[in-house]
Order: structure tokens, then C-alpha cells, then sequence
């Protein structure tokens, strides 16, 4: 697996972490939370000599979705998003890119997922986990071959994401990180927001 992390500068003044996953043997490429700059991310699959498969989405706000139809026209891909956050994609009030200035976003995903899917990507399985809390459809991906987890804003360094928005809930954000990602292997590896 070659991983390649991107901070996307977003209007918000933080950066947003988007991971570009590449199988070597099939030449699979799954991109993670594209909030912009499609322009980069296509490139670089290109040098990878890479094929979009998945464009996976951990959550519906607006700073983790920007990119994601020009990256689709570009290079294609599948849209995945948890269930219960696909609604979001097509509600300003929830996906809040009003709120942030970046006008409404309207997605639709082409796939929901649930708790323990799987999500293959040449020989790499990747294990979805809801994990609500930032929001109701919040999920990590963990690949346990790697050791690597992707926790979108649940987990921060140091910190977890925040629960003052819609549909986020505090205790189920400590829920998701005491009973679902505290368990995972004490070798893994998260990929977090700074």
C-alpha cells in the first residue's frame, strides 16, 4: 500500500486531511475526505498510474465533500458515505457549506455503507465503523493489515471532533472512541486531524 496524505487548506482557516490509498497490485486507488484541490489529487494518481475505485467519504460536512464532483468528473470512482450521513449531502443545514462560504453542495452518494462493511481495494480490506458523534453518520475505515485507521474528524491530535453541530452528539462521540477505536489494536496506526 503507498498512502499519501494531502492537507488541503479549506476557507475554514484549518486544514483538511485527505489520504490517497494506492494498491500496487491492482493499481486501485481509493481517495478519502477530497475537500479540494481535485486538481492535485488527480495528478498524483496519474503518477501512480493509479485507477479511481472509491472516493470514501467519513462524514458529510462541507470542508471534507468540496472536491468530490470535480474529482467524479475527472476520474471517476464510486461516492461512499456512511448511511446515516448520505442525507447530509444534499442538506445545506446539515452539511453546514453555507455556514462555511462555500455556497450549497448537493452529492449523491453512490453507495451507503454500514457498520462492518467491507471495502476491498486490490488485496486490502478496509472495515467500516460507525463511529457518530461529529455526526450521526460519522465512520472510520480501519485496514488491519496495515495497521491503519482513518478516523475523519472523530479523533483530532489530542482532542476529538467537535459536537456543537447537527445531528453531532457528545456522548456518542465518546462512545465511538472509547468502545470502538480504543479497542482496535494498540499497534495501529490513526491518521488524525492536527
Amino acid at each position: 500500500m503507498i498512502l499519501k496524505e494531502l492537507k488541503i487548506n479549506t476557507w475554514i482557516g484549518d486544514p483538511t486531511n485527505c489520504y490517497i490509498i494506492f494498491d500496487e497490485a491492482s493499481k486501485d486507488v481509493m481517495v478519502v475526505d477530497p475537500a479540494s484541490d481535485s486538481d492535485k489529487i488527480s495528478e498524483l494518481i496519474d503518477i501512480l498510474g493509479g485507477n479511481l475505485k472509491y472516493i470514501y467519504l467519513t462524514h458529510c460536512h462541507g470542508d471534507h465533500i468540496l472536491g468530490v464532483t470535480d474529482l467524479k468528473n475527472r476520474c471517476g470512482g464510486k461516492i461512499l458515505i456512511h448511511r446515516e450521513d448520505s442525507e447530509g449531502l444534499n442538506d445545506s443545514s446539515i452539511n453546514l457549506s453555507p455556514y462555511i462560504g462555500i455556497g450549497n453542495i448537493e452529492l449523491e452518494a453512490d453507495s451507503r455503507v454500514d457498520n462492518g462493511d467491507l471495502i476491498h481495494l486490490g488485496d486490502l480490506e478496509f472495515r467500516v465503523i460507525h463511529t457518530p458523534g461529529h455526526t450521526k453518520g460519522g465512520s472510520s475505515l480501519f485496514c488491519e493489515s496495515e495497521k491503519c485507521l482513518f478516523s475523519g474528524d472523530t479523533l483530532f491530535r489530542g482532542t476529538w471532533g467537535r459536537t456543537d453541530l447537527p445531528t453531532s452528539n457528545r456522548e456518542d462521540i465518546m462512545d465511538s472512541i472509547v468502545n470502538k477505536l480504543l479497542v482496535l489494536p494498540d499497534d495501529t496506526i490513526t491518521q488524525v486531524m492536527v
